[in-house]
């Protein structure tokens, strides 16, 4: 085939895709069945993990909850439970007869080490099975200005945020090829797409795990591995303890607020169950990324410092360093 005809043939593809997003828009797409399957969440304890663990529980899958903390990974599994137990048993799939009781296990696992990820994997396809939903949501931020943080916190910023990525892929990818059937989801952040001073190595690991994600979803199609979903989650500043007292500039703090956890939740949950390629929240940081993307840089600065962006930071990078000062624990997502 010439060029030109190639040429031909991706710009009808390219068309076609563009009317394809237009029909699932208006008519919606449909949301899969998870009930039976085994969902694996990373960083399960507490914020978006703890909220996205009781809202598969409520779709009737199994879960598999890793978490660096043991006391928080188990109240979470203790929600999960609870609500297995208000699950309808007409609700669940029965198959030759038999019910599917869906479960809930815990593991304790520091994503950032990769001979734990390891081990842990291999665990759970002993104890459990084979992961069909994998949650890339752990996250950590050391909460200092770049030239106040010590070494090691940066370090452990990409290593949990980024580099736990490869170690848990590399873990569970494989017999999701070989079955041809799985779903990677990557809870990243906007930070990953735009940047926001005082928070360098957070945005560097986001940043990273965008790329990972994407060229990833690349490789799977090369592969022509179609059944492997990915769908990459960004959400804006969200009302956890990763990010509290952030603070946008009050004339139009209305316009930028904090996302609830349980309403970031949903979006991704539906992102997640149509199989959606990536989703941000509020859908204005689309804008926010294309703005960012066509206009120079001097521009963006101007952008930024209108909307508060630049300080946005600074209660925030105050508050952990009182934290510190107290000697209190740096706060993972």
């Amino acid at each position: 085939m010439g060029v030109l005809s190639e040429f031909a043939v991706v710009t009808f593809r390219v068309v076609w895709s563009f009317v394809l997003a237009g029909v699932k828009w208006l008519v919606g797409p449909k949301e899969k069945n998870v009930t039976g399957q085994i969902c694996l969440i990373t960083g399960a304890g507490g914020g978006l993990g703890r909220h996205l663990a009781t809202e598969f529980a409520r779709r009737g899958a199994t879960l598999v909850l890793w978490d660096i903390n043991s006391k928080s990974n188990e109240e979470t599994a203790e929600m999960v439970r609870q609500i297995h137990e208000l699950i309808s048993v007409d609700s669940l799939n029965a198959e030759d007869g038999c019910l599917f009781q869906p479960q809930v296990h815990t593991y304790v696992c520091d994503v950032g080490k990769r001979e734990q990820v390891y081990l842990m994997a291999k665990k759970v396809q002993n104890d459990v099975g084979d992961v069909d939903i994998l949650i890339n949501n752990a996250g950590v931020v050391s909460g200092c200005h770049l030239l106040e943080c010590p070494d090691h916190l940066i370090e452990r910023t990409l290593m949990v945020n980024c580099h736990a990525l490869f170690w848990t892929c590399k873990a569970f990818l494989p017999r999701m090829m070989e079955l041809n059937h799985g779903h990677m989801v990557t809870v990243t952040s906007t930070k990953g797409l735009f940047s926001m001073a005082g928070i360098e190595d957070y945005c560097a690991s986001k940043s990273g795990a965008v790329s990972f994600h994407e060229s990833l979803s690349h490789e799977l199609k090369a592969a022509e591995k179609d059944g492997i979903k990915m769908t990459l989650v960004c959400p804006s500043l969200v009302d956890t303890n990763m990010f509290s007292r952030c603070q946008n500039r009050k004339e139009i703090a209305p316009l930028l607020a904090t996302l609830r956890p349980e309403e970031c939740v949903q979006r991704a949950m539906r992102a997640i169950l149509t199989e959606e390629p990536m989703i941000c929240t509020p859908r204005s940081m689309y804008m926010v990324n294309f703005l960012k993307a066509v206009l120079p840089f001097d521009a963006v600065v101007c952008m930024y410092r209108f909307l508060g962006a630049e300080k946005c930071m600074h209660p925030f990078l105050q508050h952990h360093g009182e934290m510190t000062n107290n000697n209190e624990s740096r706060l993972e997502d």
